[in-house]
């Protein structure tokens, strides 16, 4: 019997839940290997690239490191962009002057080959608040690209 039959058919018997959780944990699950070495190291290659495409106003590179879909989105600190338009829109009009920062606590989190995480906070010049940058990274037909980001900023 097929294991989704053997749910169905546990799950519709009296006490049925303690059955189908009985056949879910003795279903072997495949392994999610995290922070494999060479696929860190691709996720950082990429995460700096993206840092110095956005301290230098590099919005070719910027653009290309986002995913080109509807499907993108970009919290930032002052605007909500859904769709790779939105983000290239947002990109092409934003003030190319005091975009230096220093970043810390970086963190990179790879789950398996394809879907990455990269956490950071940084600090700009002048200011009392630190900020904190989120990507969600994914490896696409065309290569790592970010299909989610949030920036927002506290007081320190």
């Amino acid at each position: 019997m097929q294991t989704l039959e053997k749910l169905k058919s546990a799950y519709e018997t009296p006490g049925g839940f303690a059955q189908v959780a009985q056949i879910a944990l003795n279903k072997s699950f495949p392994r999610m290997d995290i922070n494999i070495p060479t696929i860190v190291a691709e996720v950082t290659e990429a995460f700096n690239r993206y840092e110095q495409a956005l301290v230098s106003n590099d919005v070719t590179t910027l653009d290309r490191l986002f995913w080109t879909s509807e499907h993108v989105i970009r919290y930032g600190q002052t605007e909500n962009l859904h769709g790779h338009e939105e983000i290239l829109a947002f990109r092409r009009s934003r003030p190319s002057q005091g975009l230096k920062r220093g970043l810390r606590k970086t963190v990179i989190t790879t789950f398996g080959h394809d879907f990455a995480t990269a956490n950071t906070e940084f600090t700009k010049p002048a200011q009392h608040r630190v900020g904190r940058q989120s990507h969600s990274w994914a490896r696409l037909e065309d290569g790592w690209r970010i299909v989610a980001a949030h920036v927002s900023w506290m007081d320190e």
